[in-house]
């Protein structure tokens, strides 16, 4: 089923009823990775971290959208689908019941624009026929239905699923993306002339490489990886989309929001305890990577609130140590005002406030991926990046029935070809301010690529 853009909109048409139906479970034995360990075959939804969250399989309902009333459009498709939908939820907690894993196209591309793959330009709602979620040691199992194809019982669905045998991708060969590495250089310092021109402020600069395998790639060997290596990241798949993000664009749960912001990058591997300690205190005194911070908190804390009562954003962020790199973080918080709601949702005015997709739009793109201001800086992205950059550095992420859900900043990922299983196109971008040295933002985005390196099998 295809959601139509608002502005030109054909007549909907009618999607079928779904029976949903969620069970507790015992609670999952195994590690970091025992939810993605139950995946059945390669093509996997999940949304993971620390051994919590909810996976999925199988297709009940698809809803694609694009151009600039691709959310709007996917919320009041999520809606219609809840309207016509029978629910018996015997668990309660946030992943319960019907939920929809979801995956937003960075800019306003329509299909055809993408030439990697036109109808994953825009963006997705999937609702999984299985889903089984993970929280505080408690374990559920959730089975979607359309009507007239009822399963005999949650439990029984899971029995009858057969696991497909997870292979690894084999030799890596790597090859330039859209650019060479030289020439993206190149692209950077145009970036800082503009900034220092006075056109902007900061831009957010983008590259990728492609990784062509021996072996077609399963991304459950690639989930398995990022899991357990990168434990501190939400790690997901969502139709082709893999990646373990660091940044959280927003959670909202029960009238709560939060938002990881990360701006400001110095690379860590390879470093002794001590010396990795020393590097941080560097970075949490760097003038280059405050200044870049200070910009991306802003955006976030404008972006939400116009829907909150209250707020609390940080005096100063604190470093986030990854195993490839240290960023300075900030958690933004904040309680949500009933009534309100984001411009376009399908609730405006009349429900308890904005769904966690609501806000995900209204805070897409932050200036963590896109720059300040924002319309000067997604014009320049635009005008001098040199490649479509698809889902990268859009919202990735889940909603509920009740309109609650994660939404993370699809980074650190990578988009699997609909076409050819070898081949993976991998993404890493940085913050481009006044101070910015190409050849330095050259290797940060080398050290941004490397989990997804690792993932594909690399030391």
């Amino acid at each position: 089923m295809t959601a139509e853009p608002s502005a030109t909109a054909a007549q909907p048409q009618p999607r079928p009823s779904i029976v949903v139906r969620t069970t507790r479970i015992p609670d999952l034995p195994g590690g970091l990775d025992a939810l993605v360990d139950l995946l059945p075959d390669a093509r996997p939804l999940a949304w993971v971290r620390r051994g919590d969250g909810i996976v999925g399989w199988g297709e009940a309902l698809r809803l694609e959208t694009w151009g600039p009333g691709r959310f709007a459009d996917a919320e009041a498709a999520w809606h219609e689908t809840l309207a016509r939908a029978v629910v018996r939820d015997e668990v309660g907690l946030p992943g319960t019941g019907p939920v929809a894993f979801g995956s937003f196209a960075f800019d306003d591309s329509a299909p055809g624009d993408d030439a990697h793959d036109p109808v994953r330009a825009g963006g997705v709602l999937v609702v999984p026929r299985v889903v089984v979620g993970r929280r505080d040691g408690h374990a559920w199992l959730t089975t979607v239905d359309t009507a007239g194809s009822l399963s005999s019982s949650p439990t029984d669905a899971l029995r009858r699923t057969p696991r497909a045998p997870v292979t690894a991708p084999g030799a890596v060969a790597w090859h330039d993306g859209a650019l060479r590495a030289d020439d993206w250089a190149a692209v950077v310092a145009e970036g800082v002339e503009r900034i220092r021109s006075g056109a902007l402020e900061k831009v957010v600069l983008a590259r990728d490489v492609v990784a062509h395998t021996a072996e077609p790639v399963d991304p459950r060997w690639l989930l398995a990886r990022l899991a357990t290596s990168y434990e501190a990241c939400w790690t997901f798949s969502v139709d082709g989309l893999v990646g373990a993000t660091p940044e959280l664009l927003v959670r909202s749960e029960k009238g709560l929001v939060t938002s990881r912001v990360l701006a400001g990058t110095i690379r860590r591997g390879g470093l002794s305890d001590d010396e990795a300690l020393l590097r941080a205190a560097q970075l949490a005194r760097s003038s280059k990577d405050l200044e870049e911070h200070e910009y991306a908190v802003r955006s976030v804390a404008q972006a939400l609130a116009p829907f909150c009562s209250s707020m609390n954003v940080p005096d100063a962020p604190f470093v986030l140590h990854l195993p490839n790199v240290m960023h300075l973080a900030s958690d933004v918080t904040a309680v949500l005002a009933r009534g309100t709601s984001a411009p376009g949702s399908l609730s405006a005015g009349t429900g308890p406030g904005p769904t966690s997709l609501a806000l995900a739009a209204a805070l897409h793109p932050s200036a963590a991926v896109c720059g300040t201001p924002t319309s000067v800086a997604r014009d320049l992205i635009r005008e001098i990046e040199g490649m479509d950059r698809g889902r990268y550095a859009g919202p990735v992420g889940w909603l509920g029935a009740d309109g609650d859900g994660e939404w993370g900043i699809a980074l650190r990922s990578a988009e699997l070809s609909a076409t050819d299983p070898r081949s993976v196109r991998l993404f890493a971008g940085c913050g481009i301010v006044a101070a910015s040295d190409p050849a330095a933002e050259v290797a940060e985005s080398e050290a941004k690529l490397e989990p997804m390196r690792y993932a594909l099998g690399g030391a």
